[in-house]
């Protein structure tokens, strides 16, 4: 793989925005003086990301956008990318960190928007108003009280105790609700929640049972047959985190058979690409479920949230180097470069690179005057207050450098 390396005044990094991310991003990227921005409202196709990346050093897309092994080597300026969105599946992560390319996210910007939807949801559940709201558009007048219960001394099953679990339970607290947890990691309560000892604990207690779990192997599938037929006769299951951890066909099930009062589902194993496309699912045209299109933290104030988030983590990447938050990549957290010129090397991550660098400097007569190194799987990181008068020797001597993936200077 060769080595890429650039020393750029502000108004020639350019940045290209995709799929229409919150006007707070420009203003912030402004704000810091960088004024070569580039947007689109929508994602491009692959050929014309191939097309534009050639000469783009920060990319911002949402979660349309796929970022390929393929296009990231077409992408020879490229410097790091910005996911406006919580998740990062969109990106292949590994073959960003080998070319030396961190990817920043915002994992908890949506967390009150989520919170708010999911508690919602449960008073929507716990009331029977789908089959109530479905019927009324058909002309029917179901009033009636049956199977219609208050929160109030409810127990609410929250299986993920993480920042969107924790804020939950705390809402559903306010509302008189007893809250239970389970997680994989021992998690300290907030306000009164009791950790239960396992994920049937949970489910066999549960009046409304809430998932806050990532995608991962040990969670895809978590949610099957068994699992719903240990759940309460009539109780209730609340699903806005990723669309692999339940079964949707034993869901449906479940919610057939009468086992299960109703569902709320805001996220699914196979979503739509565009509005234009169909929504094919299972549970369409059952009036005891709530389906919403993935927009559990589609609200103003989370993608205003996630577009300062993320544009700072790319500002503070090019302005000093600091890769705090980025999902793939060591992580540094630097102060400013007053007076010293810094220089960042990224490498692979092996033996004898760090003395090699050293050697470097040494060879060149120049002063360090502070270095900081982490290293992540495959790839390190070294970043370098350097006082010289000409830096063009020491980037030299790090070029030849075997390990050598990028390397970046700062005036």
């Amino acid at each position: 793989m060769s080595t890429r390396s650039y020393s750029l005044s502000k108004d020639k990094i350019k940045f290209l925005l995709l799929e229409g991310v919150h006007p707070r991003v420009v203003e912030n990227l402004k704000n810091a003086g960088y004024t070569n921005i580039h947007q689109e409202s929508r994602a491009m196709t692959d050929a014309e990301l191939a097309r534009a990346l050639t000469d783009v050093h920060f990319l911002g897309i949402r979660s349309r956008s796929q970022i390929t092994e393929s296009l990231l080597d077409s992408a020879e300026k490229l410097n790091a990318i910005g996911c406006f969105c919580i998740g990062t599946d969109q990106v292949d992560l590994h073959a960003a960190q080998v070319r030396g390319i961190p990817v920043f996210n915002a994992p908890y910007a949506n967390t009150r928007s989520v919170a708010e939807l999911v508690l919602a949801e449960i008073i929507l559940l716990m009331r029977g108003i789908p089959a109530k709201n479905a019927g009324a558009h058909k002309g029917q007048w179901l009033k009636t009280a049956k199977g219609s219960h208050e929160v109030r001394g409810k127990t609410l099953g929250i299986i993920g105790y993480g920042h969107i679990g924790t804020q939950l339970g705390i809402l559903a607290e306010g509302l008189g609700m007893r809250v239970v947890y389970h997680d994989i990691v021992e998690q300290l309560p907030l306000g009164n929640a009791e950790a239960a000892s396992s994920l049937e604990a949970v489910l066999e207690s549960a009046d409304v049972v809430s998932l806050h779990v990532p995608d991962t192997a040990d969670t895809r599938g978590m949610i099957g047959a068994s699992q719903l037929a240990a759940m309460k006769k009539g109780a209730h299951l609340v699903n806005a985190s990723r669309g692999k951890v339940v079964e949707i066909p034993a869901l449906a099930a479940a919610l057939e058979n009468g086992h299960l009062g109703g569902a709320a589902i805001d996220v699914f194993p196979i979503e739509p690409t565009s509005p234009d496309d169909e929504f094919i699912s299972e549970l369409r045209g059952m009036d005891n479920v709530v389906l919403t299109p993935h927009v559990g933290g589609s609200t103003q104030e989370a993608q205003e949230n996630i577009a300062l988030d993320v544009a700072t983590k790319l500002v503070r990447y090019s302005d000093n180097g600091s890769t705090m938050g980025a999902v793939n990549f060591p992580q540094v957290s630097l102060p400013d470069h007053a007076t010293a010129r810094r220089i960042m090397h990224i490498h692979r991550n092996e033996p004898g690179v760090l003395q090699a660098i050293n050697s470097v400097i040494s060879d060149s007569r120049g002063n360090v005057a502070a270095q900081y190194l982490q290293t992540h799987e495959e790839v390190g990181y070294v970043v370098m207050d350097i006082e010289t008068d000409d830096a063009g020797p020491i980037l030299e001597g790090l070029k030849k450098i075997p390990a050598t993936i990028r390397r970046r200077f700062l005036y």
